[in-house]
């Protein structure tokens, strides 16, 4: 056991090491929310309020192929040219790791998630400009009367600070809740609180299907990027409902579509009917040049005609 913290703690050395001290700096910065190394060696980083800044400090080469070899070993995982992807959670600040190796690249680099300290609410989205009041009152009272919510946005618009401003209206809740995630993100303030989180191993969908299995009142879910919507939907429509996850896509009006793809990982024939009985509200996210976010649009799946889905403003 001594010999293993021992272990534990020299690779941690070796990690702070490797990173140095500016982007230790980053990490332990609460307003920091993304760090970016990119191939040609220079970092980027993104701050609430301020965007996406590139600085003046360039990584060597090697010490960035270093990095994302520590990261892996740390989490006992080989990273080479023919393993040249290492997704981890860091032990500094619960922050994810994403990194990659040359051939796929022609210089190591990275991206660093870090973990949102701080839980935004849904009025302070409001204070912010972000959401309207009506449509604050909205989705308080949706998640209170249990509709499932689907947060949808390309990468990095926020999906996952929206939705825990969704999850801090459960505070105190006596429901059983269970998250599921590749990397923990999520935060509920609820005594009966079950998180769990895919490995090399165990996939999202097997979770969703063993989930059923432990008495769950809601199921949140991280995101949603494979055969797992089948999975999930089928769970929110018989007996749990009041759920929420995240989602790629485009617009509002594209992600049913979404949905279509990815269950068709799972099933050749989509069940149109499921996603339209268990999705209930859409809220769409976006990200303006300067970093600022704002929901764009709060709808209702209502139904499907002429071969499309049909989307009505959410009555707020």
């Amino acid at each position: 056991m001594i010999q293993r913290v021992l272990i534990e703690e020299r690779q941690l050395n070796m990690l702070r090491t490797a990173f140095g001290q500016q982007i230790m700096a980053y990490l332990y910065d609460d307003k920091i929310i993304e760090i970016m190394l990119n191939p040609d060696g220079r970092v980027h980083y993104e701050r609430i309020g301020e965007g996406k800044v590139a600085t003046d400090i360039y990584i060597p080469a090697e010490q960035s192929e270093n990095i994302v070899k520590l990261v892996a070993s740390f989490k006992n995982h080989v990273a080479n040219e023919e393993h040249p992807e290492v997704a981890a959670e860091l032990p500094f600040q619960g922050a994810r790791f994403q990194g990659w190796l040359p051939p796929v690249v022609n210089r190591a680099c990275f991206s660093i998630r870090r973990r949102a300290i701080a839980i935004f609410t849904l009025d302070q989205y409001v204070e912010q400009g972000a959401l309207t009041n009506n449509q604050s009152e909205g989705l308080k009272r949706a998640v209170h009367e249990r509709k499932n919510i689907v947060v949808v946005g390309g990468t990095g618009s926020g999906k996952t600070t929206f939705c825990n401003a969704l999850l801090a209206e459960l505070t105190g809740s006596q429901d059983r809740v269970l998250v599921i995630e590749d990397l923990p993100e999520l935060q509920v303030d609820v005594d009966d609180l079950v998180s769990m989180t895919t490995t090399s191993f165990v996939s999202m969908r097997e979770l969703v299907k063993g989930s059923l299995r432990m008495r769950p009142d809601r199921i949140i879910i991280g995101e949603v990027r494979d055969g797992s919507a089948l999975d999930l939907l089928k769970a929110w429509n018989t007996g749990h409902p009041g759920g929420v996850c995240t989602i790629h896509a485009n617009s509002v009006e594209s992600t049913p579509y979404r949905f279509e793809d990815l269950i068709q990982e799972a099933v050749v024939t989509v069940p149109r009917t499921l996603i339209l009985q268990a999705i209930d509200l859409i809220v769409f996210i976006a990200r303006d040049r300067a970093g600022k976010r704002k929901i764009t649009d709060l709808v209702e799946l209502s139904g499907y005609q002429n071969n499309q889905y049909l989307l009505t403003p959410y009555k707020v």
